[in-house]
């Protein structure tokens, strides 16, 4: 068993900003998409119920699609297409400079551990340049535990990664925007780094809530950086080096 540490590293408002372009618009076609399946049910589809169920499905769940499959019989791969769905992806990615020489210099293996359909996330590390960085790339579509979808903050899918990896979960570490999914990481162990640059334009939070983010620092985050560029500081709290 290697003692050299394993990252998992989020995609979206961790190592690009998604918020700028990419969740407005994905935020844009789930909404159309639930519009024609609420109408097709028979229940409220105007734009403020929509609205709110989105939300709350990505509260409750910590993805939106599994409140669309659970409570209205969706097919996975057809909301995962349909939310992806965009006429200039790469047009619409910013990031910052430096992101390979961040994860160059970052000692152990690193994984893509995205709540993001494989096609997505493919094709912004790609053209991110980073595909040669990580070893493997967890999509949403491969967060299964026993048949069922089971993302991030799923602590049986953490766990079953660690199983898999044979890495011990002290040497294991979460880099995440989204803090709620550390808190499931450091309960099972892991070290976690909370990355908050993207917060202030990401559509799930009101500006009151970005604010109170950007003061908290609660104790399940080992970490806490504005960048993934300054992980390289905070080597020795997060991975023992």
């Amino acid at each position: 068993m290697s003692s050299q540490p394993l990252w998992l590293f989020d995609l979206d408002n961790t190592l690009h900003n998604a918020s700028h372009a990419i969740f407005p618009a994905i935020n844009a076609n789930m909404n159309l998409f639930m519009e024609r399946v609420l109408k097709e049910q028979g229940l409220p589809a105007d734009q403020d119920a929509v609205n709110a169920m989105r939300q709350r499905y990505w509260r409750l769940y910590g993805a939106t699609l599994l409140g669309m499959v659970q409570h209205h019989q969706v097919r996975p791969e057809d909301f995962l297409r349909d939310a992806h769905d965009f006429d200039d992806l790469f047009g619409m990615i910013r990031a910052e400079r430096g992101l390979l020489n961040l994860l160059e210099r970052l000692p152990g293996r690193k994984i893509l551990l995205t709540n993001a359909p494989l096609r997505y996330s493919r094709d912004v590390v790609r053209h991110l340049g980073l595909h040669r960085h990580f070893d493997k790339h967890i999509s949403i579509e491969s967060m299964r535990v026993h048949g069922k979808l089971k993302p991030k903050p799923s602590r049986q899918m953490l766990q079953q990664l660690l199983a898999r990896e044979r890495v011990p979960a002290h040497r294991c570490i979460l880099v995440e925007d989204t803090v709620v999914n550390l808190k499931s990481a450091k309960e099972l162990g892991m070290r976690t780094a909370w990355i908050t640059q993207y917060l202030a334009g990401n559509p799930h939070f009101s500006p009151a809530g970005v604010r109170r983010m950007q003061t908290m620092h609660p104790t399940y985050v080992d970490v806490k950086v504005r960048s993934v560029r300054q992980l390289a500081a905070h080597l020795r709290r997060l991975a023992g080096a």
